[in-house]
């Protein structure tokens, strides 16, 4: 084989893929292994001094060439192509379908890594702890850029799936919950000290994420009782939870992997609980499982976490954010429900099962679009 001409392992690569549409060029393959993207086809030694060969076009690495030639289009950032990889491995695999290889470790890790310290929260957290010392000043400096970086990215909390049903039904628009930019005082708390913010403006903050879905009130009632030590005092040492970059450099590879079927696995959930709100018809299976989000009182958390298509700047928020602790013990509850009454989609009464659940949210759903009320509470 002349010097720099493609292998034929190679050459079969290119065929297999421009089979299935996708086209790749063997320098591409060879940029990709240069990038320690791609392995090399596994090789069989023919004895001693007489070198190697080739025994068969590795499957592995015709579809991690396929998941390539996918998510690294021409001018995209390879780190963002790894993240969408990353992500699609993690997806169920549909029968008949190939399984998607991983990426390497490595390269998921420094993707998350780039991508999370380029995030509104990760810059908030250094000008926080650049805040940390440089007294008043310091603190209206931080307060003032926290101001104009959230200003571009408002938060507001989600509606209860429950209080929308019921305004719609009522023919009336549902509440319109208030934004808040209290969130930064969790930052704030980070830079300056617990103490330099202040109960009220830390029960403020942790309002504002949705925290245990509790209001700032509550959260102030709390605080209050524990600084008073009338409570077990807080856990501020949770607040190191904020710094995402830190906590991907810590994870293990299995965590990672971990957290995407955490995040992944949430996503059904999180849609079977938000569509409530939007005339599903009710059934003991879905009524357990809102249940298990409503008695943690994470909807508002999930709201913040979960993308149905996320971009990788989302899904590597979402990712941090289940690794380990509360989202993933709420993870292990649902599937335990699941497990426990799967007929989810299925009415009480209706022999038709999926079916009938599909008809008479469709029916429900024309109904409402046509002005009708023919919507009853068991449905």
């Amino acid at each position: 084989m002349a010097r720099g001409a493609p292998s034929p392992a190679d050459q079969q690569v290119v065929r297999e893929l421009a089979a299935r549409g996708v086209v790749v060029t063997p320098s591409r393959l060879e940029s990709w292994r240069r990038a320690g993207l791609l392995s090399r086809h596994r090789r069989r030694g023919l004895g001693r001094g007489q070198g190697s060969v080739v025994e068969a076009v590795d499957p592995v690495v015709v579809e991690t060439a396929a998941a390539l030639a996918r998510h690294l289009r021409q001018g995209r950032n390879r780190r963002l192509a790894v993240l969408d990889w990353f992500a699609e491995a993690g997806m169920p695999v549909l029968p008949g379908a190939a399984v998607v290889p991983e990426p390497p470790a490595g390269a998921v890790r420094e993707a998350l890594v780039w991508v999370l310290e380029g995030s509104v929260s990760q810059r908030l957290l250094e000008v926080a702890r650049g805040a940390a010392g440089a007294g008043e000043e310091g603190q209206d400096a931080l307060y003032a850029v926290a101001g104009r970086m959230l200003a571009a990215r408002p938060h507001r909390r989600p509606v209860h799936p429950a209080v929308m049903r019921a305004a719609l039904l009522a023919g009336e628009d549902p509440p319109d919950e208030p934004g808040s930019g209290g969130v930064v005082h969790l930052f704030a708390a980070l830079g300056l000290g617990p103490q330099e913010v202040g109960a009220e403006a830390l029960a403020e903050g942790f309002a504002a994420v949705g925290m245990f879905d509790l209001t700032a009130g509550e959260w102030a009632q709390m605080l209050g009782a524990a600084e008073r030590g009338e409570a077990p005092p807080v856990p501020w040492e949770l607040l190191g939870e904020v710094d995402s970059v830190e906590q991907v450099l810590g994870a293990s590879d299995e965590e990672l992997v971990r957290a995407r079927t955490v995040l992944i696995g949430l996503r059904p959930f999180y849609a079977m609980y938000m569509l409530h709100g939007l005339f599903m018809p009710d059934t003991p299976g879905l009524a357990a499982l809102r249940a298990r989000i409503d008695e943690r009182g994470l909807g508002p958390v999930l709201d913040q976490v979960i993308s149905i298509s996320p971009t990788p700047q989302q899904f590597a928020e979402g990712l941090v954010a289940c690794l380990g602790g509360m989202l993933d013990e709420l993870y292990e509850a649902l599937m335990t429900q699941l497990a426990t009454d799967s007929h989810v989609f299925r009415i009480p009464g209706d022999e038709h099962g999926a079916a009938g659940f599909m008809n008479t949210w469709t029916h429900t759903l024309h109904e409402q679009a046509n002005g009708g009320t023919g919507f009853g509470d068991g449905a």
